[in-house]
């Protein structure tokens, strides 16, 4: 899984946000407003991280439990597949 080409994330005055570059802004219209967890999220799906490794990850970042992991990661992915930002 990796974030889709034409999309980046930025920090603009301390918040981070993905915003649309180059052919992208053809299709993408705006930004999404990430938080700490979605930045980092977002940064591992740069490097095309699978579920798995990205799970693994935010368990190693953050002390959560496990189920509360996958509820956030699943959570985000639908938002981010819904946006058209990630490839599979």
């Amino acid at each position: 899984m990796k974030t889709k080409e034409g999309f980046m994330l930025r920090n603009v005055a301390g918040k981070d946000i993905v915003v649309a570059v180059g052919t992208a802004l053809m299709d993408f219209n705006g930004l999404i407003s990430l938080n700490e967890t979605g930045a980092f999220l977002w940064k591992e799906l740069e490097k095309g991280t699978d579920y798995d490794a990205l799970l693994s990850k935010l368990l190693d970042e953050y002390d959560i439990d496990e189920a509360t992991a996958k509820d956030g990661l699943d959570k985000f992915l639908e938002s981010a597949r819904a946006a058209g930002l990630v490839e599979e």
